[in-house]
């Protein structure tokens, strides 16, 4: 079973409103958010590999690398995984990098099955392939394959909203987050979506930028 897909905004809010009526917490969110985005994108080798490329480097160094990248025809599966180390550095990526790209490239992923596959399934085909951690494989999940269930409990800006919104004395680490997002079953990836724009307000709020 893969359970609910998200498919429009109207699904997004269905599952807000679903949240909004259990915890008072997210109604009071929810309140201050408004009508939350879809967020819906793509699936596929280029958007695992943007992951790659997104990693620990500015949005707009990756947003640089990445058009690059486009640029060179390297976001094609067959090609990057015959290209030279010089062609990926050309784009941008770093050694690491390149090391990943191909790895990714290399994994033989069938990203078709993945959208029929169980989220266990598709976490553990994902963090097999070198540079592909547990964050970026529930992200692929949510936005990528639209999956309703899943949520990123290693995700900062989750944790510090949760903090702020539930009026924890700290910020909860992964573990004790992923125990806390049980209770949004079977709509965490509507309550992650809810977290992110409450901490987006709540620092626009504050003046923190």
């Amino acid at each position: 079973m893969i359970g609910r897909i998200i498919r429009s905004e109207d699904c997004v809010a269905e599952g807000a409103e679903w949240l909004a009526a259990r915890s008072p917490e997210f109604g009071r969110a929810y309140e201050m958010t408004g009508r939350l985005p879809l967020r819906r994108t793509d699936d596929g080798f280029h958007r695992l590999l943007s992951a790659i490329v997104s990693q620990q480097v500015s949005v707009a160094a990756a947003t640089s690398i990445w058009n690059r990248v486009e640029a060179a025809g390297m976001t094609d599966q067959a090609k990057v995984a015959i290209a030279t180390e010089e062609d990926l550095r050309a784009c941008g990526l770093s050694r690491q990098k390149v090391k990943y790209a191909q790895a990714l490239a290399r994994a033989g992923i069938d990203y078709i099955a993945l959208r029929e596959a169980p989220l266990d399934q598709v976490i553990a085909t994902l963090t097999a392939v070198s540079g592909i951690g547990i964050w970026t494989a529930e992200i692929y999940a949510m936005f990528a394959l639209g999956r309703a269930d899943v949520f990123a409990p290693g995700d900062l800006a989750l944790q510090e909203a949760a903090r702020m919104l539930f009026e924890l004395e700290e910020r909860p680490k992964e573990k004790a987050l992923r125990s806390m997002a049980e209770d949004w079953s079977p709509w965490r990836a509507v309550a992650a979506r809810l977290l992110w724009a409450y901490y987006k307000v709540e620092k626009e709020r504050e003046g923190i930028r």
